[in-house]
């Protein structure tokens, strides 16, 4: 029977196991440029079979939370540069998420002070975080504009750049940020596009800026070193649709010729409950939607995971599993699962900003 520590070959990707840290925003890269603190907190984790970066801002605009990093300048690279050169020194694998909040954002994270961008100027009924006094704040989103039909190809422009630099500074692919109610989850969503055009609507509308940012990367990059992370059903950032199965299904099939590393698939809602009596969804289906169409990027699932769910998804067809909070506190996890724990418990004062307390402070396991 297939475990969490065998090998897999996921796209042009081969992983020592199939444990993945999973993207992790921690809010300690000021002026977005990662910093060698960073370099440390990953090259600590590069047992997991794959390491995915905390969500990477891929231009001023696409930045929504205070000292989270950037992939558009140079200075951002060079940081990155570390990050990988640190993480490839151990023998681990790295991508990075590539990342527009669209209307999850405010205004004095903005350049000039402008509104946040959206499929439709629908305020999202959430919080980000500033940095006040040293201090990081959770503050409500700034209203945002709807974006102009002849904005969105610099946006996949955005995207196609920001999946060039990633491998300039060493990243071994990239995950396409399709998730959590973030820009491209906002196009695909009925609760926050109310388009009229041609990204609007229909499904095949809805899904249209998903499918040309994939385009964009998958012909930069190649399929088998971009990924994406999807989420049908969670509530994160106030995002709803009225009908997701269909919406994914669609999504489903299309993704599948693209040659795919993998597929990235938030289960119920992200960090809390994995089923939703108001939000049913149908995940085998899912999956078969991509596979009945050829799709044969790894399936990766998240949220919540322990050893023994773990290893039931890997019985059910899962190829990676995923784990979040517990890398955290557990840089050693892949060493801890493989024993059965002790499990260090994360210490969620510090989860955003700061320095090393609570980030590359975790002991790891006596040898």
């Amino acid at each position: 029977m297939t475990t969490l520590f065998d090998p897999i070959q996921a796209g042009d990707l081969h992983l020592a196991n199939r444990i993945v840290m999973a993207p992790l925003t921690r809010n300690r890269a000021p002026e977005a440029i990662p910093t060698p603190l960073m370099a440390e907190y990953y090259a600590q984790r590069a047992s997991a079979g794959l390491l995915i970066t905390e969500a990477t801002a891929i231009c001023p605009e696409g930045q929504g939370y205070a000292d989270v990093p950037g992939l558009y300048g140079t200075e951002q690279l060079d940081g990155w540069k570390r990050v990988t050169q640190a993480v490839h020194d151990l023998g681990g694998k790295i991508v990075t998420q590539l990342w527009h909040v669209g209307r999850v954002s405010h205004v004095e994270l903005q350049p000039h002070y402008q509104k946040p961008v959206a499929p439709s100027a629908i305020r999202a009924h959430t919080k980000t975080v500033l940095i006040k006094d040293g201090v990081p704040t959770f503050v409500d989103t700034s209203e945002p504009r709807a974006l102009d039909a002849e904005e969105i190809p610099g946006i996949v422009q955005a995207y196609r750049h920001a999946a060039q630099n990633a491998i300039s500074a060493g990243f071994d692919g990239v995950e396409i940020h399709a998730a959590n109610g973030y820009l491209i989850d906002q196009f695909l969503k009925t609760g926050a596009n109310h388009r009229k055009d041609d990204y609007g609507g229909s499904i095949t509308n809805r899904a249209r800026l998903l499918l040309e940012v994939v385009a964009a990367v998958t012909e930069a990059i190649g399929g088998g070193r971009t990924g994406i992370r999807l989420s049908p059903v969670t509530p994160a950032n106030d995002i709803v649709d009225d009908d997701p199965q269909p919406l994914f299904d669609h999504v489903a099939r299309k993704l599948a010729p693209y040659g795919l590393a993998y597929v990235h698939v938030i289960e119920g809602a992200t960090g809390g409950p994995r089923e939703l009596p108001d939000r049913p969804f149908d995940y085998a289906a899912f999956k078969a939607a991509y596979r009945a169409t050829g799709g044969t990027g790894a399936w990766m699932v998240n949220n919540g995971y322990d050893l023994e769910l773990a290893q039931q998804a890997l019985a059910d067809g899962a190829d990676l599993v995923a784990f979040g909070k517990a890398y955290i506190a557990n840089p050693d996890l892949v060493a801890r699962l493989k024993a059965g724990g002790p499990f260090n418990k994360p210490d969620k004062m510090t989860f955003y900003g700061g320095g090393e307390k609570g980030y590359t402070d975790y002991p790891f396991l006596e040898a």
